[in-house]
């Protein structure tokens, strides 16, 4: 009798261990570094969860200590995704063999080619343009055009800029370099340097704010800046014009994510990523900041929308990496500080 309540113990005991360790390999978990902020991410990953039963972890913090970060774990690293702002961050990640290739008709299917890298280490989620942005009461749409008619002596004393420090403006130049080749876009950065009213200045933000103080009458900016800064004083005397709609149409970047190379669950890695591509997500993606959904088939905000519609240039977003040592060294050299 002692013998047989012991095997029926034993029995018991198995029991609930096999049902705990099945527990545990299916609850399934996915670390992200993100350099997006949690106010920006969490709504998404909550979604995805919901959907899914993969929790997701996520580590914050901005782009150079996140990828330094991935470079000195190494294959040790606990991360299975990255998230960050830039294709030029996305390019030096994949550069420096922190994200691998990803296989997914999914994500083929969502993104348009030019918001992704060509070997598929990384892809666009949401797009942000770079318009002008001008004063009402000193600008009419009818003297707009182009970023580089921004360079003639009619602008002179008339045009404010952000430093050239900043990944976003080092882009820009980078895209241009592709589109006019070095010598040209270094004359069109010469002349908007001529054409500056005051120092560049040290965001997006302040530059407006300066064009609407009368300071200055064209800046320009990444579109949700102008959002976020029409939404909290709607009074201000700022709009926005989508420049080159003739040629090669207006510059946009892109927040993006990669598989990390060593993650250790690369599986649930993709699924997250085919998610944030997906109608459900690419509203929480680009609604949340005010930016553009990546994937052409779902519209935008109300809000953004109402910004009016625009030709956006089809450069691949990587030639913002693949181009922006030249683009600093350019920039550095015309006297953009």
């Amino acid at each position: 009798m002692l013998r047989s309540c012991f095997n029926r113990y034993l029995t018991a005991m198995f029991c609930c261990v096999t049902l705990f360790g099945a527990s545990a390999s299916q609850a399934e978990q996915i670390v992200v570094y993100s350099a997006r902020i949690e106010q920006l991410i969490k709504p998404m990953f909550d979604a995805f969860t919901k959907d899914t039963g993969i929790t997701v972890k996520f580590v914050t913090d901005k782009e150079g200590p996140l990828l330094a970060r991935l470079k000195a774990e190494g294959k040790n690293t606990p991360a299975d995704m990255l998230i960050t702002s830039d294709a030029g961050n996305l390019w030096e990640a994949a550069r420096e063999g922190l994200l691998r290739p990803v296989e997914s008709k999914t994500l083929e299917a969502n993104i348009p080619s030019y918001l992704r890298d060509p070997q598929n280490r990384w892809f666009g989620l949401s797009v942000r343009a770079r318009p002008i942005v001008y004063n009402i009461e000193k600008v009419k749409p009818s003297d707009l055009s182009t970023y580089e008619a921004l360079a003639e002596p009619e602008w002179r004393g008339r045009l404010c800029l952000r430093t050239s420090k900043k990944v976003y403006n080092q882009s820009l130049i980078a895209m241009m370099i592709a589109e006019h080749g070095e010598a040209r876009t270094e004359q069109i950065v010469k002349g908007w340097v001529a054409n500056l009213a005051t120092d560049p200045l040290s965001d997006d933000t302040k530059a407006m704010e300066f064009v609407a103080a009368g300071q200055c009458d064209v800046t320009l900016v990444n579109s949700y800046y102008f959002g976020r800064l029409m939404e909290k004083n709607p009074s201000l005397p700022l709009a926005i014009f989508w420049p080159n709609q003739g040629s090669s149409g207006v510059h946009v970047n892109i927040s993006g994510a990669g598989v990390t190379r060593h993650a250790r669950n690369a599986g649930a890695a993709v699924k997250l990523l085919e998610f944030l591509s997906s109608e459900k997500a690419q509203n929480l993606f680009a609604d949340v900041n005010m930016e553009y959904p990546a994937n052409p088939g779902i519209k935008s905000s109300p809000v953004v929308a109402a910004w009016g519609t625009f030709k956006q240039n089809p450069i691949n977003v990587t030639t913002a990496g693949e181009l922006q040592t030249e683009a600093v060294k350019l920039m550095d050299r015309a006297g953009w500080r």
